[in-house]
Parts: C-alpha cells; sequence; structure tokens
C-alpha cells in the first residue's frame, strides 16, 4: 500500500559513487583554474587559494533553486514550456507529484527544443524533456519519462553530477580555447609564413605546443566523462526501480520501447560513452520489476 507521506530524498548508492567522477576533475581542474587565475594575478593581488574559495562559494550558488533553474536551464539550452506545451505537459507531471505527496513548488520542468525522445534532471530542482518527447509521447508515458528523471532527484543522483560539471567548466574553457589558438596558429603559418621555412618551423611548433596542452586538458575531461558513464549506468536502474513503485512502471517501459524503436542500436565502442544502459535492457528489468510485484 503506498505512503501517505511525502516522498523524500535520501542518499542511494549511486548518489555516492557519483562522487567519484569529480574526483577524478579535481588535478586537471586545479591545474585549469591556476591557468585562469595568472591573469587575474596580474590585475589583482588576490592569491591563487583564494581565487580557488571564491569560484567554490559560486558554485555553491548553484544549490539555491531560483539560480539552479535559470541558470542551469540557460546552460542547457531549455526553455519555458509553450501555452501549448504545457497543456500536456501539466497534466503528466502532476500526476507525478501527486503519486510522491510533493509540492508543485518544489522542482521546474523546462523545455528542450531537439528531435528525439529525451529527458534529463540537472542540479536539485530541474527536469528538462524534449519538445519532441511532448510532442509524441502520451500522457501516461510522458508521465513515466518525468517520474524517472524525479527519481534522480530523490535518490540524490543529480547533486555529485553538478558539482563535477561546475569542475569540469574552467577546463572545458581551456581546452576549447587552446583548439582554436592552435587553429589560429596554423592558418597564420600557412597564409604568412609560407614563404620562410624559420617562421613556417616557428609556426608549426606554436600549434603543437597547443595542440598538446589542448589534449591535456580534453584527456581530463575524457576520463572524468568515461567515469561517470560508468557510474550513471547503476543510477537509471535505481530510478526505474523507484518509478515501478511509484505506479508508471509501464508507461516507462512503453515509452521506451518507443526509443528502441525510433533510434539504431549503438556499436560496442558507443556503448563505452553512453551514460544510460540499452533501453532494451531496461525494459526487461522494468517488466521483471512489475511481474514481481503483481505476485
Amino acid at each position: 500500500m503506498r505512503s501517505s507521506a511525502p516522498a523524500r530524498r535520501h542518499v542511494e548508492s549511486s548518489a555516492v559513487t557519483a562522487i567519484l567522477p569529480a574526483v577524478a576533475a579535481i588535478p586537471v581542474f586545479l591545474i585549469a583554474l591556476a591557468v585562469w587565475w595568472l591573469p587575474v594575478r596580474a590585475v589583482w593581488d588576490i592569491s591563487y587559494w583564494w581565487f580557488l574559495a571564491a569560484y567554490l562559494a559560486l558554485g555553491l550558488v548553484l544549490l539555491i533553486r531560483p539560480i539552479q533553474v535559470r541558470l542551469l536551464a540557460t546552460i542547457a539550452g531549455a526553455r519555458r514550456p509553450t501555452p501549448e506545451e504545457r497543456a500536456n505537459l501539466d497534466t503528466a507531471w502532476r500526476s507525478v507529484l501527486q503519486a510522491n505527496r510533493l509540492p508543485r513548488s518544489r522542482y521546474a520542468v523546462a523545455v528542450l527544443p531537439a528531435d528525439d525522445i529525451n529527458a534529463f534532471a540537472c542540479g536539485g530542482h530541474l527536469v528538462v524533456v524534449t519538445s519532441y518527447a511532448l510532442d509524441t509521447l502520451p500522457r501516461d508515458e510522458l508521465a513515466g519519462v518525468l517520474a524517472h528523471e524525479l527519481s534522480h532527484h530523490l535518490g540524490l543522483h543529480t547533486v555529485a553530477l553538478t558539482i563535477s560539471q561546475w569542475l569540469s567548466l574552467p577546463v572545458l574553457a581551456l581546452a576549447r580555447i587552446g583548439v582554436f589558438l592552435q587553429n589560429v596558429a596554423t592558418a597564420a603559418t600557412d597564409t604568412f609564413a609560407r614563404e620562410s621555412a624559420s617562421l613556417t618551423a616557428i609556426g608549426r611548433l606554436v600549434a603543437g605546443v597547443l595542440r598538446a596542452v589542448s589534449w591535456v586538458f580534453l584527456a581530463g575531461l575524457l576520463a572524468t566523462n568515461a567515469i561517470a558513464n560508468v557510474v550513471g549506468r547503476n543510477a537509471e536502474f535505481q530510478a526505474d526501480r523507484r518509478v515501478v513503485d511509484m505506479g508508471f512502471g509501464r508507461p516507462l517501459a512503453n515509452a521506451l520501447r518507443r526509443v528502441m524503436t525510433a533510434s539504431t542500436p549503438p556499436t560496442r565502442w558507443e556503448r563505452l560513452w553512453y551514460s544510460h544502459p540499452p533501453a532494451r535492457l531496461r525494459v526487461v528489468r522494468i517488466e521483471a520489476l512489475l511481474r514481481q510485484r503483481s505476485r
């Protein structure tokens, strides 16, 4: 019998293992932040440790719900639902909140313009669903998808992920700047130094150094993402189990079947970089849970 008490957050095992990507990002994050600190140090007399503390304190602001919802939605490219989208979205979302005895004000839902069936949770209060999912999914299946994302919040799966993403921002920015400068150096060498062997050699050397620096930061990001993908798969299974407990297991399984029909199966290499387990495997496990509950 379903409890009449509101659903509460608690730390699941996936929330604990999700700390691993954040820990893995720390060394390259400290190096990247030192690079950003050097020009700041030339203007203001601030130590590296105060600069580090200020950046970490700014990250804590993301835990404040209004700031978190607006900032993370903007970063993700999401927007508010249109009046037409809201009619279908509100009905499905209300059923999920009512099943968990949760107030509407605790979480926010945003829409990502995209042509695939997808949704994700980020921060501690934001759920993002694609416009295509809103247009194509029946309301019960949409409720199943939203219940899955709410389950990530209730299991605190997204907190460590948000911290890891915040630590990765300086690294990602430097990697992109390095790639841009490398392309500029290569183009300048090919355009202005092609008549001089010495200038060409210098230009190639500069481009090579920038390429090496960029790959150092990119390698750190790839390692962090690989760890996040491995630990994230278990979070998907735990969220699916909670959805079954909510009573939305069957609609979620049906929505996953639509994903299976609309997408081509990934290769083994592609699966290494997926944060989600195969939809077919998730459906099998959900069906097994439903049979277990029916007994």
